[in-house]
């Protein structure tokens, strides 16, 4: 069985009704963490594969969980490229139901090492308008919204629109032209930033940190640059011990991971 998740999540009294219902299965821990949002076509380009996983890659190198709808395409390139630990997945159905089949075991992978989303409850199945509600929670769940490839009237869009009302930054990637028509409007209108190199743009959640660095509560304090007076008045001496090993630097009165 589904769990109900304990606590409102804050982040989603962004979207227009929060959901009555949201359940859970995994690892709720994942919410405290930076996230974003990924999103675009089920039928990605191989440059916008290549470049999908690039960026989900660069992200979840510096600690950022990635949340997508476990759609095919990009979705599922997201998951997968952020490694299942290190990802949240907002299904349109109950979590009891592994849909699209083609990515039952991607999502029983994200159970098992990340977390499941629903606002549907064990047994329901998906819809034309359960898609539109989950693809709003994932949305909401994001610090700011990429979309790597989208076509006119594609469901990405709809998420645009929900990611311009409640304030979220929308980045797309640089196509061809005749190619992912939908983001190409967005940069027409400077509807959306361009990411133009990967690292660069997740340079903005901080650097890119070895794998067997702990990514705790002093890790994701540290990604925003505090100054030293105020990672010493929420972590003490653990500041000090950090930087003895190595794992920060002090430059100028702020705190930068190695």
């Amino acid at each position: 069985m589904s769990t109900l998740v304990p606590e409102r999540i804050a982040m989603l009294e962004n979207i227009k009704k929060y959901p009555p219902e949201l359940y859970y299965r995994g690892d709720l821990s994942l919410l405290k963490r930076p996230k974003v949002s990924i999103v675009g076509t089920r039928t990605p380009s191989l440059y916008t594969q290549q470049m999908t996983r690039e960026i989900a890659r660069a992200l979840s190198a510096r600690g950022v969980c990635i949340v997508s709808g476990a759609a095919m395409g990009v979705d599922a390139l997201a998951h997968e490229a952020a490694g299942t630990n290190n990802t949240i997945a907002v299904l349109g159905c109950g979590l009891d139901i592994r849909y699209p089949v083609i990515n039952s075991e991607l999502i029983a992978s994200i159970e098992t090492n990340g977390l499941l989303l629903s606002p549907f409850n064990d047994g329901f199945r998906a819809t034309n308008w359960s898609f539109v509600v989950r693809n709003e929670i994932v949305v909401a769940l994001g610090e700011i919204l990429v979309v790597t490839e989208a076509d006119l009237k594609s469901g990405s869009l709809r998420s645009v629109e929900y990611a311009q009302r409640m304030g979220r930054k929308i980045y797309v990637l640089p196509h061809r032209i005749g190619e992912s028509r939908g983001t190409h409007g967005l940069i027409m209108r400077s509807e959306a930033e361009v990411i133009w190199d990967v690292e660069a743009f997740a340079s903005q959640f901080g650097t890119s940190v070895a794998n067997n660095v702990v990514k705790d509560d002093f890790f994701y304090f540290c990604q925003k640059m505090p100054t030293l007076d105020e990672a010493l008045s929420v972590f003490g001496d653990r500041v000090y011990e950090a930087e003895l090993e190595g794992i920060i630097a002090v430059e100028n009165g702020l705190i930068r991971l190695q």
